[in-house]
């Protein structure tokens, strides 16, 4: 049996398929002593992803901001940055978005574009401050990041509230030429909101991945993420780096909330309270390991659970809130994810 135990590379991939095993397993129990029973939730679980092509299309809805937003951790993670600020990156590149949007009239082959890029260079920005305080004067990034998603949500909820109001508590809706809405997306998922966007997605996986492991700035980047000191004395400009990071981190959230601005809603709103697409970036790119595939499978997984979690509640009777016991479990087991090592090699010791 021992001889089969993951070893090296293979246990670091396992950990993040155990975590969620275990996760399934626990939040069983949990249904159990909560009265209900596991089989028939998470049978309607898996009903509510799988079963319906609107089911289907609002999973890929869901995961695609996810995506981005887990992109964003991760590649400032790889670089030896935690951005919490993903949240507030992704509201500003929301507002900027959709605001290129309202206000231009352009044909849709330059207008979608500059509203995309419109929103990542507001998400850069927003990302560019926490890096130069980072990196000229040692601020620690996540209290900065914490802070300016704060900041994020009061600005964009003033802007919104005395410039671009209309009833309704939001923003006039953008123009057809900024939409990324796909009647032919919609037609085959049975009208849910599924859009273009998930293409953006895909393409910012790729993008992530060849900026890091095919470009000298890419290893560049990891190197510090690694060992400043030794990046340093290697003759790498350490400082730049870490701005670096951070303005590419932002850019990648900015287009998350493009996606919600441009895709999902097609307006923004004033916000109550923060979306959670960027704080649910975190678990994603924890989950995936910081590497795009793995964020993308990730995002599939918590999107997926989303909106399975609503069929689960109205097919079953089990309230979605177990879902996201679930979830927090699942993050639990893969940050202990040395109780899964220890498991491994105490099995490999002494056996079954």
């Amino acid at each position: 049996m021992r001889k089969w135990l993951p070893t090296g590379k293979l246990l670091s991939l396992s950990v993040p398929i155990i975590a969620v095993l275990l996760g399934i397993l626990i939040g069983a129990i949990v249904m159990v002593v909560s009265g209900y029973n596991p089989i028939v939730g998470y049978t309607a679980l898996l009903t509510g992803i799988f079963s319906h092509p609107y089911y289907i299309g609002e999973t890929i809805r869901s995961m695609t901001p996810l995506i981005l937003a887990g992109l964003s951790v991760a590649f400032a993670f790889r670089t030896g940055l935690f951005n919490i600020g993903v949240e507030g990156q992704l509201i500003v590149g929301w507002l900027a978005s959709v605001y290129v949007g309202i206000v231009l009239d352009l044909p849709q082959v330059i207008h979608l574009p500059l509203a995309i890029m419109a929103g990542a260079l507001a998400g850069a920005l927003w990302g560019v401050i926490p890096g130069i305080l980072k990196a000229r004067y040692q601020v620690h990034e996540v209290i900065v990041t914490i802070m300016m998603n704060y900041i994020a949500l009061y600005t964009a909820n003033f802007l919104i509230r005395e410039y671009l109001i209309v009833p309704g508590e939001r923003t006039e809706s953008i123009a057809p030429t900024a939409s990324l809405a796909s009647p032919f997306i919609q037609s085959i998922t049975d009208y849910s909101r599924a859009h273009y966007g998930f293409i953006v997605a895909i393409l910012a996986c790729l993008i992530m991945w060849f900026i890091l492991w095919r470009t000298t700035k890419g290893y560049e980047l990891r190197a510090v993420g690694l060992n400043q000191h030794a990046s340093q004395y290697a003759g790498m400009n350490v400082k730049n780096n870490i701005v670096l990071s951070m303005i590419i981190a932002g850019a990648f959230a900015g287009v998350a909330g493009s996606m919600e601005g441009l895709g999902t809603f097609g307006y923004m709103n004033i916000l109550s309270g923060f979306t959670g697409v960027g704080f649910d970036g975190i678990a994603v790119a924890l989950l995936g390991a910081n590497a795009a595939l793995g964020v993308f499978l990730a995002a599939f997984l918590f999107g997926g659970l989303q909106v399975g979690s609503l069929t689960m509640q109205s097919q079953a009777g089990i309230p979605a809130e177990l879902i996201d016991i679930v979830i927090a479990l699942i993050i639990f087991f893969v940050a202990s994810s040395y109780v899964i090592h220890w498991i491994i090699n105490r099995v490999k010791k002494e056996g079954l």
